[in-house]
C-alpha cells in the first residue's frame, strides 16, 4: 500500500478516536444547568417546574423521621418486616392538585406546599389495614393527614396489600424448610433438588374472592434465564395468616395432575402412580436462554454524533428542545411521567404518563391460566433499571439518576435510570428535488427528542419512550423485550402457546398498556 494512503488512513482513524473520546467525556457528566442555548431557546422556566419534581433523598429521610416520631407506633424496616408488623411500604412525591398548580404557573398564585405521599402497612393493630398519609410541608414536615378513605371510599383491608419483597422471601423459606422436605424422594430423584437448584415465579392475583391471599408458585430450574425452564411442579400457598407458622399448602400440581399437598404427591410417586417427565438439566448459563452473544459482532455498530453538542438543555427536572418544553418525573408505582408540556410556549398537555401495564395469559397449568399481572402493583418506577450507554440509549445521550424509597427506611439511588437524547430519524422531514422548468433542491433533516426509561418487571423489560417531533406531534411508545412467559408443556398445551424447548410452552399473552393523557390544547 502506498505510504501516503497509510498515513491518510492513520490520520482519519486518530481523528475518529479523538471525536469519540470527546463525546464520551463531555456526555458522561451530569446535565449542566448553564448550557448555552440559542437566544430563542433560552430557558425561562425559573424553577417553576420544581413544583412537579420528585422527592430528593433528603426529603425522603425527613418524611421517614417524621412518621417514626409522630404516629405513635413502632415502624419496622419493611425489608425485615413480618406480616404482623407495621412498616413503611413507600414514600413518593404528592403532586399538588392541578388547580393549585395552574394558579401558581399561570395566575401568579403562591407556590403550592411541597408534600409527600406515604403508604404504610399496619399489621400490628386490632384491625390491620393499609393507610396512606400526605405528609408536609417539606423539607420540614409538621403535619400528616389520612387520605385513604378520600381516595378509596373506605379503609383498605390488609389482605389487599401488594406483596413486599420480604414476604416473597418468607414464602420461599416456607417452601424450602416446611414443604419440600415432606416429599424427599420426589424432590431428590425427579426434581434433583439440592436446596438451591429451583427458582420460582408467582402468579397474580392472589385469589379470586375477597379475603383471599393465596399464591401459585411455579418452579423452574435455577439457571440464567430461568423463566423458560419450567420443571412441571407448581404449589399453591395460603399465606393469609399474619402468623407465618400458620401458612399452609392448599394444592400441588405436577405434570397435569393435582394433589392435595406434597405428602400425597410423594406417596403417589413412591407407589409408582404418577407419570414422571424428567427435565434435562440445563447448565448454569441456561444454554438457549443465555443472554451471552452466540458469536462476536462482525463489525462495530454505527454511532450518532452531535458536532456542536446537544441541541436541548436540562435544568433540574425541566427540558427545553427547540419549540418544546416540559418537566419530567418518576413515580415509584407508575414510572415515567411528564408535566406542563408546551409547544412554542403554549401548554398542549398538563400531564402525560404511564398508568398501568396489564398482562393476561392462557395455559393448561394453574399458575399460567390464573395469571393477570398488573405491573403497577409491583411498581413500574420501582423496577426502573440502570441504562447501559450505547445499548439502552445512544452514547451521546444525557443520563439522569433518580431516587426512590420503597420497602426500606432509607432512599435508594437508581443510577442512570432515565436518558434523554435527540435522534436523527434517518429520513427527511420534507424535501423536493425539482427538475421541471427550474432546477433546485430543498430538504430538512428530521430528528426528534426521546425521553426513555426501562422497567424490568419479572421476565419482561418494558422500554418506555416519549418522543417529541419537530412538527408538533408527541408519541408515547412501549417495546417489550426480556423473556417470554412460560409453562410446563404437557397434554394439550399447544392450544395455549408454542413449544419453545423440549418441555417449555411459550404461553399466549395479551398486554394492555394504559396511559394518562391530560390534554390542555387551547386551554
Amino acid at each position: 500500500m502506498h505510504m501516503k494512503t497509510v498515513l491518510l488512513l492513520l490520520i482519519l482513524a486518530l481523528a475518529t478516536i479523538f471525536a469519540l473520546v470527546c463525546v464520551l467525556l463531555t456526555r458522561g457528566r451530569a446535565p449542566s444547568t448553564c448550557q448555552h442555548q440559542p437566544r430563542e431557546q433560552e430557558d425561562a422556566d425559573d424553577g417553576q417546574s420544581l413544583v412537579f419534581a420528585d422527592l430528593t433523598p433528603e426529603e425522603m429521610v425527613q418524611v421517614v423521621r417524621y412518621l417514626q416520631g409522630n404516629l405513635g407506633v413502632q415502624l419496622v424496616d419493611a425489608s425485615r418486616a413480618k406480616p404482623s408488623d407495621n412498616c413503611i411500604a413507600s414514600v413518593d412525591v404528592q403532586v399538588p392538585a392541578k388547580a393549585e398548580v395552574l394558579r401558581f404557573l399561570d395566575g401568579g398564585g403562591a407556590r403550592p406546599p411541597r408534600e409527600a405521599l406515604a403508604v404504610l402497612y399496619f399489621g400490628n393493630q386490632p384491625d390491620p389495614n393499609v393507610t396512606e398519609y400526605v405528609v408536609g410541608p417539606l423539607p420540614t414536615p409538621a403535619y400528616h393527614r389520612d387520605v385513604t378513605v378520600q381516595k378509596y371510599g373506605g379503609k383498605v383491608p390488609y389482605h389487599r396489600r401488594p406483596t413486599l419483597a420480604v414476604e416473597y422471601k418468607q414464602m420461599a423459606g416456607f417452601l424450602k424448610s416446611q414443604v419440600f422436605p415432606t416429599a424427599p424422594s420426589f424432590m431428590r430423584q425427579v426434581m434433583e433438588y439440592d436446596g438451591a437448584s429451583l427458582a420460582a415465579l408467582t402468579a397474580a392475583p392472589r385469589g379470586f374472592q375477597s379475603g383471599d391471599r393465596i399464591t401459585w408458585f411455579v418452579l423452574f430450574q435455577n439457571v440464567s434465564g430461568f423463566f423458560v425452564h419450567p420443571v412441571g411442579l407448581e404449589v399453591l400457598v395460603d399465606h393469609s395468616s399474619l402468623d407465618i407458622s400458620r401458612w399452609a399448602v392448599n394444592r400441588v400440581f405436577y405434570n397435569g395432575q393435582y394433589y392435595r399437598d406434597m405428602v400425597q404427591l410423594e406417596s403417589a410417586y413412591v407407589q409408582g402412580r404418577i407419570s414422571v417427565e424428567k427435565v434435562r438439566k440445563a447448565p448454569r448459563d441456561g444454554d438457549f436462554s443465555s443472554m451471552k452473544p452466540r458469536a462476536p459482532s462482525a463489525a462495530l455498530f454505527p454511532l450518532q454524533y452531535e458536532p456542536q453538542g446537544p441541541r436541548y438543555s436540562i435544568r433540574n427536572n425541566h427540558v427545553l428542545f427547540q419549540a418544546w418544553s416540559f418537566a419530567f418525573g418518576m413515580s415509584v408505582n407508575t414510572g415515567l411521567r411528564l408535566f406542563d408540556i408546551r409547544h412554542k410556549g403554549e401548554r398542549v398537555a398538563y400531564e402525560i404518563g404511564i398508568q398501568e401495564a396489564l398482562s393476561v395469559y392462557g395455559s393448561n397449568c394453574p399458575g399460567g391460566m390464573s395469571t393477570r399481572y398488573m405491573d403497577g402493583s409491583f411498581g413500574i418506577g420501582r423496577y426502573t433499571s440502570p441504562l447501559v450507554r450505547g445499548v439502552d440509549c445512544p452514547y451521546s445521550a444525557t443520563y439522569v439518576d433518580t431516587h426512590s424509597l420503597f420497602e426500606t427506611l432509607s432512599p435508594s439511588k437508581r443510577k442512570a435510570s432515565l436518558c434523554i437524547f435527540e435522534q436523527n430519524l434517518g429520513s427527511p422531514l420534507r424535501r423536493h428535488y425539482s427538475n421541471l422548468q427550474s432546477l433546485y433542491y430543498g430538504g430538512q433533516v428530521n430528528s426528534a427528542l426521546v425521553v426513555r426509561s426501562i422497567a424490568t418487571v419479572g421476565n419482561y423489560d418494558y422500554v418506555w419512550d416519549f418522543i417529541f417531533y419537530q412538527n408538533g406531534a408527541i408519541e408515547g411508545k412501549v417495546q417489550a423485550t426480556g423473556y417470554a412467559s412460560s409453562s410446563f408443556l404437557h397434554g394439550d398445551g399447544l392450544r395455549y402457546g408454542n413449544r419453545v424447548w423440549e418441555h417449555t410452552l411459550g404461553t399466549i399473552g395479551t398486554h394492555s398498556i394504559n396511559y394518562k393523557v391530560d390534554l390542555d390544547v387551547g386551554g
